[in-house]
C-alpha cells in the first residue's frame, strides 16, 4: 500500500489539530518539517501512516513533550533558545545543500540515505562483536566467537547481520521510546567501533603481533611463552635455533620477563628469552665455551646442519626438579 500525498496532507492536519491549544507561533515550528518526514517514511516501506506512527493525537502528544508545553499553557522553553535552535537548523539545512553536489547528490542527507544497507551490515558486525565480548567469548580477532568456537561466531554473525536488516527497514516507523533505543543502540554500537579500531591499530603496529606471528599446529602450543632447550648432560642452551625440514625457523612464544637492565627482551629466533625461568636445574653459564661441534660439521651459520652419528643415540636424561 503506497503512501498518498492526500494520506500526508491529512495527517498533518489531524496533528495541528491536536496542537491547536498551542501559540500559533509553537505549532508552526513543530509541524514545519512534519510534511518532509511523513514523506521519507513513506518512501522507505509500505503501509498506513497510521499503522506505523501511530493515530496523529499521539504522534501530536509527542511534539507536545518534546517541546515542553503543558495543554492550554505557554511553552516552558525561553523564546531565546528557540530562535538559536531555528538559526542552527538553518545553517545546517544550508550547509546539507551547498555539501550535496560533492557527493553526487542534491543534498548531503540523500547521499548518507544511499548509504543505510551498508551501515545496517556493519552494525549487524558490530553487535556480533559486542555480544561476543559480553557474554565472555572473547575477541580474537575481526570474528566473533562463542566458547571459542569460531562455528558458533559465524551463526552469531548471520543473526546478528539479518536481524540489522530486518530492523533497518523498520527504524523509519518507530516513534517514542522505540525510536529513543534504536538511537541509544546506535551510538553505543559507534563507540564501541571506536574501541574495535584502536585494539586493531594497536595490535598491526605492535612489533610482537606484525613481525613475530605464533607457528604451531597444536592448540596446546598457542599459550608458550618460552622455549628451553637441553643438552645430553641436562645443561640449558642459551641461544638455541629451531628450524624446520626446510629451513624455516620456528617462531615459538613471546618475551615475558624483564632482564637485568629492566627491559622487556625483543622478541628473536633464539632460545630462551628469560633465562632464569629455566624449569630444570641451574641457567648455563653464559661465560661457559659453546659445546665443541662434531667432526666435520660446519661451525655456527644461523642454520643446523645435519649431522651423522656412528651408532644408536645416547638416551637423554630425564632432567629433575
Amino acid at each position: 500500500m503506497t503512501v498518498t500525498g492526500q494520506e500526508i496532507t491529512d495527517y498533518v492536519d489531524r496533528v495541528r489539530a491536536a496542537l491547536a491549544d498551542l501559540p500559533p507561533a509553537l505549532r508552526d515550528e513543530l509541524t514545519e518539517d512534519l510534511p518532509e518526514h511523513l514523506a521519507e517514511v513513506a518512501a522507505e516501506g509500505d503501509g498506513a501512516l497510521v499503522d506505523r506512527l501511530g493515530p496523529p493525537e499521539a504522534y501530536a502528544t509527542e511534539l507536545r513533550t518534546a517541546a515542553g508545553a503543558e495543554p492550554g499553557g505557554r511553552p516552558v522553553r525561553l523564546r531565546r533558545v528557540n530562535a538559536a535552535r531555528e538559526r542552527a537548523v538553518t545553517q545546517l539545512r544550508l550547509l546539507d545543500r551547498q555539501l550535496g553536489p560533492l557527493f553526487g547528490h542534491a543534498r548531503v542527507a540523500d547521499f548518507l540515505r544511499s548509504l543505510r544497507p551498508a551501515w545496517w551490515l556493519l552494525r549487524g558486525w558490530l553487535a556480533a562483536l559486542l555480544v561476543s565480548e559480553v557474554i565472555g567469548g572473547g575477541r580474537s580477532g575481526l570474528l566473533p566467537r562463542l566458547d571459542d568456537s569460531a562455528l558458533a561466531g559465524l551463526l552469531l554473525l548471520a543473526s546478528a547481520v539479518l536481524a540489522s536488516l530486518w530492523l533497518g527497514r523498520r527504524s523509519g516507523g518507530l516513534t517514542g521510546w522505540p525510536r529513543r533505543l534504536h538511537l541509544l543502540g546506535t551510538a553505543v554500537l559507534v563507540l564501541f567501533s571506536l574501541v574495535v579500531l584502536a585494539d586493531v591499530d594497536r595490535h598491526a603496529s605492535s612489533d610482537m603481533y606484525a613481525d613475530y606471528q605464533q607457528t604451531s599446529v597444536d592448540r596446546r602450543l598457542d599459550r608458550i611463552e618460552d622455549v628451553f632447550v637441553y643438552d645430553q648432560q641436562g645443561r640449558l642452551i642459551r641461544d638455541a635455533q629451531l628450524f624446520d625440514q626446510n629451513g624455516v625457523p620456528i617462531r615459538l612464544g613471546w618475551p615475558n620477563c624483564v632482564d637485568a637492565s629492566g627491559n622487556v627482551p625483543a622478541p628473536r629466533n633464539a632460545y630462551p628469552y628469560c633465562a632464569m625461568r629455566a624449569p630444570f636445574g641451574p641457567p648455563a653459564d653464559p661465560t661457559a665455551p659453546p659445546a665443541p661441534t662434531p667432526s666435520g660439521a660446519p661451525a655456527s651459520s644461523g642454520a643446523p646442519a645435519p649431522t651423522a652419528t656412528a651408532g644408536p643415540e645416547t638416551p637423554v636424561p630425564t632432567p629433575t626438579r
